[in-house]
């Protein structure tokens, strides 16, 4: 069964290493310095770059529907032959949210509830991003229940940094 792997910067290669991971997502702020595990190639590592707001802020960049577009774009033609990491930079936030649109894409059949109780199961801290959530459940279709499922399982634990965790798509 395909996984989704969610971890800050600072555990990237040792994620990458222990689930052998065949492609990596990366949401960090433009310009941060990313060295991609040598095992992942360059067509199989997508480079999101984008600050972790909700609402415009001069000398950051907003989450738009086209990052949104990407994520899917690329997360669709992931094979499922073996596992998928994302990371920003804490594992908490941009992360989070792109795992949790990525499971309800691929994962059609899941409502969006229990996606998101599995998200909190797995990681006590993740709290996505709101704007990636609405824009991702606009552009699926979802008619505000990504939001709502979002909203109910509320704002994670505080943290500086997440805990590795995985989110099965099934």
């Amino acid at each position: 069964m395909p996984t989704l792997h969610v971890c800050p910067l600072s555990c990237l290669h040792d994620t990458v290493a222990t689930t052998r991971a065949s492609h990596v997502v990366t949401l960090i702020n433009v310009g941060s310095q990313v060295e991609r595990p040598t095992s992942i190639a360059a067509d199989r590592h997508l480079f999101i770059g984008v600050s972790d707001i909700v609402e415009p802020l001069e000398g950051h960049i907003l989450p738009e529907a086209q990052h949104i577009e990407e994520l899917l774009g690329f997360v669709r033609r992931w094979g499922r032959e073996s596992p998928l990491v994302f990371h920003c930079w804490a594992g908490i936030s941009r992360s989070t949210a792109a795992a949790y649109i990525s499971a309800c894409a691929l994962a059609p059949e899941r409502d969006e509830d229990s996606i998101a109780r599995a998200l909190r199961e797995a990681s006590p801290s993740a709290t996505p991003n709101a704007r990636f959530i609405a824009l991702a459940d606009d552009i699926l279709g979802r008619s505000g229940r990504m939001v709502d499922a979002v909203k109910r399982i509320g704002r994670g634990q505080e943290a500086s940094e997440g805990t590795p965790f995985t989110l099965r798509l099934a």
